[in-house]
């Protein structure tokens, strides 16, 4: 098992993988990016998070590579990389250039693939359920850099997660500035109330996560009532259930909500299903990456 690192043509060990400190990603956050999980070997959902990177790439004004070339990068760094399953993560960045805000400075776009052995959150988080707090960071305005825009620029997500860190929390949960729940930091939420799964709609201000789509449909397909609707804080804390979603941890189960126990404190029948559910498509997971 290891790690590998495409820079821009070439795949390098994590030792050697560098990129310019002149380049507009590390500079400035001036870039895009995906990440997704291997199951079975194969990328997880690639086509929708490829999509997903065009459409933030094209909301910042940003030229990507041709998509064969993606895929074909990904593609070697998994084959470099020889892990059971991986962590793959796409960076696309405006590129290096003189220093300054300006766009046109950028000379050359840059594309970073990493792959890295498959890391899954402690069992216990699925077997008993995590934690989250409701933090006093909010989510950016979808008229500052929209959410729904999956960029290099997450310092807001930083500091909302390391409020959450600081109160003991496993995530954090991020209202807008309407005081609607929106997300976590690096996650999706759902809550469960009356049999009812319960979701902030994507015109809160978030992003339209792909596990949180997959889940959405086999919730439908399950016979489960799901809607998109705004959400409180308090609806969060009185739900019956609670877990969060994103391509990494797939689903996890939220017992306690600011130190507050989610219903009785036990994982919900609603939130089990639905974990055997996504579990089992993960398992069936079969779509090659095509180059």
């Amino acid at each position: 098992m290891g790690v590998s690192v495409f820079v821009n043509g070439r795949c390098f060990d994590k030792e050697n993988a560098v990129v310019s400190v002149f380049d507009r990603g590390f500079l400035y956050g001036d870039s895009v990016y995906e990440v997704m999980r291997t199951a079975n070997q194969i990328p997880v959902d690639l086509e929708h998070h490829l999509a997903r990177l065009r459409n933030s790439a094209a909301s910042l004004m940003l030229p990507l590579p041709e998509e064969k070339i993606i895929k074909e990068a990904i593609e070697e760094a998994l084959q470099k990389a020889d892990n059971a399953e991986s962590y793959v993560r796409v960076v696309a960045t405006r590129g290096q250039g003189e220093v300054g805000l300006d766009t046109t400075l950028a000379i050359e776009p840059s594309l970073i693939v990493i792959a890295k052995p498959l890391s899954l959150p402690p069992d216990d988080h699925y077997k008993k359920g995590a934690s989250v707090q409701i933090v006093n960071v909010v989510r950016t305005s979808k008229h500052a850099v929209d959410p729904a825009v999956k960029s290099g620029n997450y310092l807001n997500n930083i500091l909302a997660l390391a409020e959450a860190k600081k109160a003991g929390a496993y995530e954090a949960l991020m209202c807008n500035e309407k005081g609607q729940v929106a997300e976590g930091s690096s996650s999706n939420v759902f809550i469960v109330h009356n049999k009812e799964i319960k979701t902030p709609p994507l015109h809160v201000g978030l992003l339209a996560g792909i596990t949180r789509m997959r889940v959405m449909e086999q919730a439908r397909s399950l016979g489960y009532t799901i809607l998109e609707t705004f959400l409180s804080p308090h609806d969060v804390k009185i739900a019956d259930e609670v877990f969060i979603t994103s391509s990494i941890r797939g689903i996890m189960p939220i017992t306690k909500v600011d130190g507050h126990s989610v219903g009785d404190g036990e994982i919900g029948a609603i939130t089990n299903a639905l974990c055997v559910s996504y579990d089992r498509y993960l398992s069936g997971h079969g779509q090659k990456v095509k180059t």
